[in-house]
């Protein structure tokens, strides 16, 4: 028995890094448009059906993160816009709109990999995903993958320093 525990928590384990592979695959679509690279994508019945990635800036809209986009699509995979059976993978602790909008959506389970301090709702923040108040909560699994996705977040703000400083720079000399 004890086996065979051990080995669906190994699986588990294979299974959540997979899918956190194929949400930072989605950050790097964001990253090499100079949005914030971050990623996600919804998993039913061992199937992605809905992928998103970060397009605030490219879309000029605030409603472009990674969740929203995934959500959207995944919605139009099940014909239903509850998504009670799925799993949602992102590489960034969801923001207010996007924990309201997983909520709302009735995703049964989050996996996450970085924390967000600033403006994380899984915890961080506040706890929007597991608010007693509201109708659904969700449970929430946290640093798959985390090293890998900070460490991307990191060279994206200390390269976006360094542009921002050489633009700058370049204005001054004008």
């Amino acid at each position: 028995m004890k086996l065979q525990a051990k080995s669906r928590v190994i699986d588990e384990e294979q299974e959540d890094n997979k899918y956190m592979k194929a949400a930072i695959a989605q950050a790097k679509k964001a990253y090499k448009l100079g949005e914030v690279p971050i990623g996600c994508v919804i998993v039913y019945e061992g199937r992605i059906i809905g992928r998103g990635y970060n397009r605030r800036n490219t879309d000029k809209t605030p409603l472009a993160h990674a969740e929203i986009t995934a959500i959207k699509k995944a919605v139009k995979v099940m014909k239903d816009w509850r998504l009670e059976e799925c799993k949602l993978y992102v590489t960034l602790e969801p923001c207010q709109m996007c924990a309201g909008a997983i909520v709302q959506a009735r995703i049964p389970e989050v996996i996450m990999a970085a924390e967000n301090p600033k403006a994380g709702c899984a915890g961080s923040v506040m706890d929007i995903l597991n608010n007693p108040d509201f109708n659904h909560q969700v449970t929430v699994k946290k640093g798959i993958l985390k090293e890998e996705c900070s460490k991307l977040l990191k060279d994206f703000f200390v390269e976006l320093r360094a542009r921002n400083k050489a633009l700058k720079e370049q204005k001054g000399n004008l």
